[in-house]
């Protein structure tokens, strides 16, 4: 890997410690970056031993502060969309699922940006739970794109920022554990990903506290903007990537 690759490959791994400290927006850069300097899924695999290390970590920060309810809904029906995935994942183009996450990333924000109806925390619901945390398990598992169909569930509810944050580090360190085996199965995971995973997991780590640390200082009401408006370009960059590819 060249000085660029390199460059991106930090970047990325960044962009996964910082979503582990309370800020997933951030996570649906880290495959971009190296799609840029690498296989798309070749930096999926590369990315997910990174992504598990991140977890333990932000594991510590918020092992007290997570949303129970959200948790017993959305860990099922993450395993039911993780499980889809690897069934279809050599039938669906990636491009297809790409599109969707950016698809309903945008519609979502925009619907926030228009609408904002932030107010009292609301009760979160099976129903809407399952179908959000499907898609959540399954964008996830096919390139590590979960944080908005998670987001679209979770900001109506208007949790207290530290509490959205560490239900969201929560889940996805489960989601990151159960792909494991599936990712090994599909030779997404090798010696070699392993070793540079590794060196990637240091500046991961470190960026985890960051995250962390911002969450706490950001304001309830600005947070919540920053996290919509961050869904909106992400998601945006997403289906236009899809569109082009």
């Amino acid at each position: 890997m060249d000085s660029w690759g390199w460059a991106m490959a930090v970047l990325a791994a960044i962009s996964v410690g910082m979503a582990k400290g309370g800020l997933p927006m951030v996570s649906s850069l880290s495959v971009p970056l190296l799609a840029g300097v690498m296989n798309p899924v070749a930096a999926a695999g590369l990315l997910l031993p990174v992504y598990i290390v991140s977890d333990m970590f932000g594991l510590i920060a918020y092992r007290k502060e997570f949303d129970k309810r959200v948790l017993k809904i959305m860990v099922p029906a993450t395993a039911i969309g993780v499980g889809i995935g690897w069934t279809t994942a050599s039938y669906v183009p990636e491009r297809v699922s790409t599109g969707l996450v950016g698809l309903i990333g945008v519609v979502f924000a925009l619907n926030a940006i228009l609408r904002p109806r932030l107010g009292a925390a609301a009760e979160p619901k099976v129903g809407p739970g399952m179908f959000w945390g499907a898609i959540t398990g399954f964008t996830s598992f096919i390139s590590h794109s979960g944080a908005p169909p998670y987001q679209a569930y979770t900001i109506p509810l208007n949790l207290p920022r530290t509490v959205f944050a560490g239900t969201s580090t929560i889940l996805f360190a489960w989601v990151n554990a159960i792909k494991l085996i599936p990712y090994a199965a599909l030779g997404q995971l090798n010696l070699g990903s392993l070793k540079l995973a590794l060196v990637l997991a240091i500046p991961a780590a470190v960026s985890v506290f960051l995250g962390v640390r911002l969450v706490r200082i950001i304001p309830h009401e600005m947070f919540y903007k920053l996290v919509t408006w961050a869904l909106l370009l992400i998601s945006a960059k997403l289906l236009w990537g899809a569109i082009l590819a």
